[in-house]
């Protein structure tokens, strides 16, 4: 995960402004190098990441042992749809290649909004989707896995649906990527 999904952490990561003192929650956070990558960043904040899979979690503590030791970074297991943590905690919530796993996606939007400070921001990165460079071939495996491959217009109103603004969807047409991006309001 932390190689395969470099290219495209890097290049979404460019689309969201991170300050030295914010407060980022990863969902999703895999093996742990986007947090290690936005610690580097963040370097008076506080990072937290969740993921679903007891094997993800226990990679990104192993990724990010160094921060955690130092207080930094908390990882625990938990799902978008409940997530553990009180209401406008975060300036920042990331979520990289698991948007297209999310149980409902509107409702796990809100759920994010919950724990988003006002004026926060949501950052969707994504390699694969409907109408990108490389989205038919990815469609029969998408199926295969069950997986959600929303087009341009669908990420975009997904981000309406729940209760985002400021959106702003982001192509990178010759790699078949995507990102999307939203506000809290104020």
């Amino acid at each position: 995960m932390n190689m395969s999904h470099s290219g495209v952490t890097d290049w979404g990561l460019k689309h969201v402004l991170i300050k030295k003192r914010f407060t980022i929650l990863d969902v999703g956070c895999g093996g742990g190098r986007t947090i290690q990558k936005m610690a580097a960043i963040a370097t008076e904040g506080m990072l937290y990441g969740i993921d679903y899979a007891k094997g993800s979690v226990a990679a990104s503590i192993g990724k990010n042992a160094q921060l955690i030791k130092a207080g930094r970074v908390e990882i625990r297991q938990a799902s978008v749809s409940h997530l553990p943590f009180p209401d406008d905690k975060f300036d920042l919530v990331t979520a990289v290649e698991t948007h297209y796993y999310w149980p409902d996606l509107v409702k796990d939007m809100q759920e994010i909004l919950r724990v988003l400070k006002p004026g926060g921001t949501l950052i969707i990165i994504a390699e694969s989707y409907n109408g990108g460079r490389y989205g038919k071939l990815q469609q029969p495996v998408m199926r295969l896995l069950r997986s959600t491959s929303l087009s341009v217009d669908e990420h975009r109103e997904l981000f309406s649906s729940g209760g985002y603004t400021d959106v702003q969807i982001f192509e990178e047409r010759n790699k078949g990527w995507i990102c999307g991006a939203g506000r809290k309001t104020l």
